[in-house]
């Protein structure tokens, strides 16, 4: 049994900032939350002892980060494998990030099982691995992912994805207009895991069968979502994006770096859904918290202007100026929806925790700071950068 006490913070709750608190874990767990002399006065009631504490030195305590959409991260890939995936995990601490989804992208016949067969072996210490994203194969439009990746949306290529993945969940992405995905949504959705929804110019009533059908979230909202062809003169076509604003079953996330998407499309975002439909991701690529740069990947390059801005394909790749994942990291992130979007420090967390856990039907554990919560914390000095990330009550990264 081990116990921490975390003193001197502003503890960020679901909708209030609580000043002057300490919050006492014990075996991993958020047991209390108050001020230290009651907290104190309760675990000696208990008879219960504190192995450490940390004055927050008036810092915000907050829940830690989750990322639903990341490839890469500083020099590390998820397509390179289990010793890169083992890194990612360990320096996302850094960032704030106690979960996330590595993503996967396809590859030819055969390698991308065997990729994520392989994924599933690691065993972290880090930020928790909380299932496999796949962005891909079942994309109708493949943006920056070679098109000769795509596969057909059948039963045994997708239970064969699920399976390489075991025990972790396998998250889908996928486009509605693809051919055939109304017949596999329903295997992807089984056990209640998300169905993601991207990379798609899917009409009205495509998007509505993929939703009813069991697809709930779309990923890098309005990136490779084109607007529909104009086909009445004057008249504003309707496609996929209306069609995901207008149903309340729908989460979405944007990549909030002020070039994937205009903040106006997350305000409207927001004024659409509930206060717990809209996250933040990364959608990070190699050089993700690193200075500015070029950085090569597996025969591509890719060019990072400034920090925390888009990845772009290098000149004399083979996409060159291409958007291609971000070199955004989710504390940043948090920055940019204070200064983007007019909202206060709950509800942008609300954003980069509490809902992308919604997402994933983990929000009974993480992403709330309450008792019987997983001690998953990240503690921020006044400018909203990270200062220590805990995992399950284990400091993993000091600044």
């Amino acid at each position: 049994m081990t116990s921490l006490l975390i003193t001197n913070v502003n503890c960020v709750l679901f909708e209030s900032i609580v000043n002057e608190q300490a919050v006492f874990c014990r075996d991993g767990k958020i047991v209390h939350i108050g001020t230290q002399s009651d907290i104190t006065k309760k675990v000696n009631k208990d008879n219960g002892r504190i192995d450490q504490v940390v004055d927050g030195q008036a810092g915000y305590l907050v829940p830690g980060f989750i990322d639903l959409h990341i490839h890469g991260l500083q020099q590390y890939h998820v397509q390179s494998g289990a010793d890169a995936l083992t890194q990612m995990s360990s320096l996302l601490c850094q960032y704030g990030v106690t979960g996330f989804l590595p993503t996967v992208c396809p590859r030819p016949i055969d390698e991308d099982v065997l990729l994520l067969r392989q994924l599933a072996q690691v065993k972290t210490t880090g930020a928790e691995i909380l299932g496999f994203h796949l962005e891909g194969p079942f994309l109708a439009l493949a943006g920056a992912i070679p098109p000769q990746t795509r596969k057909p949306a059948s039963e045994d290529v997708t239970r064969n994805f699920i399976e390489a993945a075991k025990p972790y969940k396998t998250i889908f992405s996928i486009s509605p207009d693809f051919p055939d995905i109304g017949k596999v949504i329903p295997t992807m959705k089984q056990n209640g895991v998300p169905v993601f929804i991207t990379h798609t110019a899917a009409n009205v009533e495509q998007t509505k069968a993929a939703i009813e059908s069991g697809a709930c979230h779309a990923t890098h909202f309005y990136d490779v979502f084109p607007p529909p062809e104009q086909t009445e003169p004057g008249v504003r076509p309707c496609g996929v994006v209306e069609a995901v604003l207008a149903d309340d079953r729908v989460s979405v996330d944007f990549i909030l770096d002020g070039i994937h998407v205009d903040p106006i499309a997350v305000q409207v975002a927001l004024a659409c859904k509930s206060p717990d439909g809209v996250c933040l991701i990364t959608d990070a690529m190699v050089g993700a918290g690193l200075p500015p740069g070029t950085y090569d990947f597996m025969g591509d390059t890719v060019e990072i202007a400034f920090e925390g801005a888009p990845a772009r394909m290098a000149a004399g790749s083979r996409l060159p100026g291409t958007l291609y994942g971000s070199g955004l990291t989710m504390d940043r992130a948090l920055r940019n929806s204070l200064e983007m979007l007019e909202i206060d420090l709950p509800q942008a967390l609300r954003m980069v925790s509490t809902n992308p856990a919604k997402v994933l039907g983990v929000d009974n554990r993480i992403g709330k700071i309450e008792p019987g919560y997983d001690a998953n914390l990240v503690l921020l000095d006044h400018s909203l950068q990270v200062v220590k990330t805990w995992v399950g009550g284990m400091n993993r990264y000091t600044r």
